[in-house]
């Protein structure tokens, strides 16, 4: 990237979703510490699996804040999501933030890393003490962050076999993921990559 970028600011309005001032901050740790790729690529490196508005520049960016987004929409639905507390939204959502973080490796590849929820979990613990969580809330990042590929858990190309979920938390995380990755979704964005409405 030629300027350098604010990338706590690309999510702001994704980080006030977090009622917990802790989390917060670390998650803002955690969003400064992507790639500069993240804030440039599709979300799709072939176009084939993802709806139109996470093509193109800035595509990751725009699929992760409508991830987010639906989490929120349904914390805010007891009769959805009552059975959280709001320690475990805060941290689901920030593990949404994360989920395809290094969706391209450490380094950009040209296509996506299949075990890329395995290394974006690698790089968080990696990093856990720039931040304010504890080991419990890590783990528990880590955990809904590693299952959010669903039943996609194999791949011709890595011998890297990714878990399903089957925690609560785990299949939360991967619905929000698999609703915003849905083709017939038409989500309109401003002109800073902020969801309208």
């Amino acid at each position: 990237m030629n300027k350098i970028m604010d990338k706590t600011a690309v999510f702001e309005r994704e980080l006030n979703f977090i009622n917990n001032l802790r989390y917060k901050d670390s998650a803002k740790v955690l969003i400064n510490l992507l790639p500069d790729y993240f804030f440039e690529v599709p979300a799709s490196s072939t176009g084939k699996y993802h709806p139109a508005f996470s093509l193109g520049d800035g595509g990751l960016v725009r699929h992760t804040k409508v991830a987010v987004r639906i989490a929120y929409e349904m914390f805010n639905n007891e009769s959805i999501t009552g059975a959280y507390t709001k320690n475990e939204k805060d941290l689901m959502m920030i593990a949404l933030m994360m989920h395809d973080g290094l969706k391209s490796g450490l380094e950009k590849s040209q296509y996506t890393k299949f075990e890329h929820p395995l290394l974006v979990c690698d790089y968080i613990k990696e990093n856990k003490n720039k931040t304010k969580f504890n080991d419990k809330e890590i783990e528990f990042i880590c955990h809904v962050i590693s299952s959010h590929m669903g039943p996609w858990t194999t791949n011709n190309y890595s011998s890297v076999v990714l878990p399903k979920p089957e925690s609560k938390f785990q299949r939360f995380v991967h619905m929000c993921d698999y609703l915003a990755s849905r083709k017939f979704l038409d989500v309109k964005f401003d002109d800073e990559n902020n969801i309208e409405g």
